[in-house]
């Protein structure tokens, strides 16, 4: 070593230790996020993976469940597959429009000759979907960013914000035809998680990633599962079993009966910590699909949660799946990235069908036959606008001027509440 080299260097040797140190420091991170940024932007697949073939589904072939659209998704399995009629196909022409002046970051429901609205300002609004003409409304909260769930005659609800610091977050059942409330509970954290209906339980998830199972009658509390954090998606159900990401990017499986764990995967692929899920999950063909913050679309086995492929799309996946068995591709996983490219995977190997560039980011999530259909029409979510819209060549009526909500008054009910 020169003699002008001994003389920069300090003359202790703890600090001399102390710069080795650092530097090493230096070389490991630099070393490590470059092995990180490897690993991460890069594809795996599982080839002999379980692969369970199953049925399209099919339309029921009567009865009011023909024409409805229950849940964030349509199904409880979250395939976002809507099996309508052939003459259900572009192009459309507009039946009517209903403005209003919230964002609406998720789509409505439907039930019978309603769509059910929730607009990011935490106004419930019930639609008659022939017409576009506002039936109700209702302020829950004022911040809300999820589809509500419906039944025969009651609206799930679970809001963001509720204005109260004690309980931010709250869930609502209504009643479906006059918005009158049957009940609410109080939540301790913010929930914006789509809720779920089986056999008589409500599951949904919330921002302190406590996901909750409430008799749907009254709300009382059946079960609370603790994920490791926040739980934005909906909680998605199959043979029994629900399954939901969170943010710290661990995908669960819960018994519904219980709220047991019954295993708990991470995503795989990030060195230095994992991605986030907020993406819905999709069921089907015995694996879970879903996309993730760290770039991915991932597929994992749904009995067990081993990771069957995961699919680098180089940026965020905040959208939810749609899977079909599509003609020509067979079972195939529909979904968006933020880095501007729609892709089409097949859903046993994870392998790109093909791709479409819509030149600019996709968060929201696709819908097979159109973002929501009864059937017989599509209704579509812009903005702050709700759109019917039929097939060109369906004898349609005149299209409806613009709709605007008028003041409707509220309703007044007798309800019980259930502070958190």
């Amino acid at each position: 070593m020169s003699a002008r080299l001994r003389r920069l260097l300090p003359r202790s040797t703890r600090v001399r230790l102390a710069l080795v140190a650092l530097v090493l420091l230096v070389g490991a991170s630099v070393l490590g996020g470059y092995l990180y940024q490897r690993q991460r932007t890069g594809s795996i697949y599982h080839p002999h993976a379980p692969f369970v073939p199953q049925p399209t589904p099919t339309l029921p072939a009567s009865g009011p469940n023909r024409f409805a659209w229950p849940f964030y998704g349509y199904s409880k399995n979250h395939t976002r597959f809507f099996p309508a009629p052939s003459n259900v196909h572009a192009p459309f022409k507009r039946l009517w429009v209903h403005t209003g002046s919230a964002l609406l970051e998720f789509p409505p429901v439907i039930y019978g000759n309603y769509l059910y609205q929730l607009g990011d300002d935490g106004v419930l609004s019930a639609i008659d979907k022939r017409t576009g003409h506002l039936l109700w409304w209702r302020s829950l909260g004022r911040l809300s960013a999820s589809s509500p769930a419906v039944t025969a005659n009651t609206v799930y609800v679970t809001i963001l914000y509720s204005g109260h610091p004690k309980s931010p977050g709250r869930v609502y059942a209504l009643n479906s035809a006059n918005g009158a409330v049957r009940w609410w509970r109080g939540l301790p954290s913010p929930s914006e998680s789509s809720p779920l209906i089986d056999h008589g339980h409500l599951f949904f998830g919330s921002q302190k990633g406590t996901v909750y199972a409430l008799n749907d009658r009254n709300g009382s509390l059946i079960w609370t599962y603790h994920a490791h954090a926040s739980v934005k998606a909906s909680p998605t159900l199959s043979d029994g079993v629900l399954y939901f990401g969170d943010y710290s990017g661990r995908l669960q499986a819960v018994s519904e009966r219980t709220g047991r764990a019954l295993w708990v995967s991470k995503s795989e692929g990030a060195l230095l910590g994992s991605g986030t899920f907020y993406s819905t999950a999709a069921v089907v063909y015995g694996r879970v699909f879903l996309g993730n913050t760290d770039g991915r679309i991932y597929a994992y086995d749904a009995s067990s949660g081993r990771l069957d492929w995961a699919v680098q799309t180089g940026a965020y996946v905040y959208a939810s799946p749609a899977v079909t068995n599509a003609p020509g591709l067979g079972p195939t996983v529909y979904l968006g990235s933020y880095n501007g490219n729609f892709y089409a995977l097949n859903a046993r190997t994870g392998h790109i069908s093909w791709k479409f560039n819509a030149h600019g980011r996709i968060s929201g999530s696709a819908t097979i036959v159109g973002r929501i259909s009864d059937g017989t029409n599509i209704y579509l979510t812009g903005y702050s606008s709700l759109f019917g819209l039929a097939p060109l060549e369906k004898p349609a009526p005149a299209p409806a001027p613009v709709v605007r909500p008028p003041v409707v008054k509220k309703a007044n009910a007798q309800h019980k509440s259930h502070p958190s």
